[in-house]
This record gives C-alpha cells, sequence and structure tokens, in this order.
C-alpha cells in the first residue's frame, strides 16, 4: 500500500491544510500520515478569535520516533508552513526520509493576489525558495512564484511568460514545477507545469468560475500528489487535479454564502476515485 506524509497545520474547524489533505489523499487509496505544525480552532481566513498552539518543537520528537520504526514513504507533501524554523526542521526532515524511489511535493504557501498571507516578508520567500531546492515537484501560483524569484507580480501574461517563469523555478533546484492559477483569457483557468529532466511543458485548462473559494489550492496540491503517488503521468496528473478542483468549486458555488469558509469538496470524492481508475 501506497504511504504519503503531510507536514501542515490542523485546523479544528474550516477546511484547508489538514483537513483537507488527509480525506483527500485517503479517499485515493493511499496510507496518509500526518505531521501538524500548529493546531487552530479554525482557520484564519475570515475567522476571528481563534485559538493556536504551535507544534514546532514536537516535530523532531515525531520524526526521530518514525526513524528509529524505520518508516518509510512514497512522498512527502508540504504545505503551509508559519515560520523560518518549521522551514528548517522540514528541510531536515527531507534529508532523513528522502529515498531513492520516493519524491518531494512542496506547496510553498506565501500569498495569493500579488499580496503575502498575514505574517510573511520577503525574508520568508527566500526561505522558502531555498527550501524548493530539495524538491521534485513545488506547486505555486503566480504570485508565490513572483515573491520567490524576486520578480514583480502580473496578472497579464501570455505562453511565453509562463514558461519562462517555471524555467527559472527550476533554477531554485527543483526538477518540476507547477503554476497553479495559470489563465490567458476569462473563460479558462487551470495549471502549468515543465519537466526539465525531458525539456517538456504540459498545460491543463478548464472553465473559469469567476469566484474565489478558500482551500482550492490545498485540495489541487493534495490530489496531484495522490496522483503522482499512484502512478499518474504528469499529464494525467495534472487533469485529474485541476478537473477535481473545479468539481468541488462547482459544488460550492451554490452553497457559497453559508460555505464562505470551505470547498465542499466531501460530495465530490467519488467523483475523484473514479477519475484516478
Amino acid at each position: 500500500m501506497k504511504k504519503v506524509v503531510t507536514i501542515q497545520d490542523i485546523s479544528c474547524f474550516g477546511k484547508c491544510s489538514l483537513t483537507v489533505a488527509l480525506p483527500i489523499i485517503s479517499a485515493m487509496g493511499i496510507e496518509t500520515a500526518v505531521i501538524p505544525t500548529a493546531v487552530l480552532s479554525t482557520h484564519t481566513g475570515g475567522f476571528k478569535g481563534y485559538t493556536f498552539r504551535d507544534l514546532t518543537n514536537d516535530i523532531p520528537d515525531i520524526a526521530n520516533h518514525w526513524k528509529n520504526l524505520d518508516l518509510k514513504f512514497d512522498a512527502v507533501y508540504t504545505g503551509y508552513l508559519g515560520s523560518e524554523k518549521q522551514i528548517n526542521i522540514v528541510s531536515e526532515f527531507f534529508d532523513s526520509f528522502r529515498t531513492d524511489n520516493n519524491f518531494i511535493v512542496i506547496d510553498p504557501v506565501l500569498g495569493d493576489n500579488g499580496k503575502f498571507y498575514t505574517g510573511f516578508t520577503d525574508e520568508f520567500a527566500v526561505k522558502m525558495a531555498e527550501l524548493c531546492s530539495k524538491a521534485d515537484y513545488i506547486i505555486p501560483n503566480m504570485t508565490e512564484a513572483s515573491f520567490m524569484l524576486g520578480i514583480p507580480y502580473t496578472e497579464n501574461y501570455d505562453k511565453a511568460y509562463v514558461e519562462d517563469v517555471l524555467r527559472r523555478l527550476v533554477g531554485l533546484g527543483c526538477k518540476t514545477p507547477v503554476l497553479t492559477g495559470v489563465h490567458f483569457d476569462d473563460k479558462e483557468q487551470g495549471a502549468a507545469a515543465y519537466d526539465s529532466v525531458n525539456d517538456k511543458f504540459y498545460y491543463s485548462l478548464n472553465e473559469n468560475i469567476d469566484c474565489s473559494v478558500h482551500g482550492t489550492g490545498d485540495i489541487f496540491a493534495s490530489v496531484f500528489t495522490g496522483a503522482l503517488t499512484l502512478g499518474k503521468n504528469i499529464q494525467q496528473t495534472l487533469d485529474i487535479s485541476v478537473d477535481f478542483t473545479l468539481e468541488c468549486i462547482k459544488t460550492t458555488f451554490p452553497h457559497l454564502k453559508e460555505m464562505w469558509y470551505g470547498s465542499c469538496f466531501e460530495p465530490c470524492l467519488g467523483k475523484l476515485i473514479e477519475m484516478i481508475k
């Protein structure tokens, strides 16, 4: 049975990070181990007065116990990391658990729409870029790519620009960067990837729905990691990830007022199982 470990925070209520990654990857038939980097009463996207417990100091103890148990994983997948200390600890985790037979996926959560999320800075983006040098796959949006590369953010671009950004991301040290939220008009949106080993670009675009749904980046990254773990090729993995994310958005859209805090991904899991067959 395939095994994935995902390292990110968990919100007791809300749909992001581990509350998305764990059920989605598990539904794909993959044993999913977790290392929570923090526990929050809710996620931070619109909630007020939430509680927060930092678990940074617990991560090395978990890693050491696992190493003593000789645990091995087919993939290591990281999402939101809240501090430079966590980045350093995760970097050490990569060194300890990387094998010749597994791969590392980093979703370098930094911001969106040209702005940092609360608490992140240019200095933090530099540290995240350094961590990405240890990844096989990274999954930034255009904002995160711009911050890590130190280039201006723009919403007006063509295919040549996307491919230039992807090539620059390879310069960070990863083998296959994936850009999410790629669009060339108002009708379609999706993702683009660059396999630097074979010097080949991949695109997957589907219907663009003009609304913002919390947690879709986590959905995409989780499905992407799961599909790769199951042996799908890059084009198949992109298509499944884009199509399932769109399905979740479509399912959420009629309930957006009550579900403002996250995506209705749960009713879509049956379709995901069909997509990976």
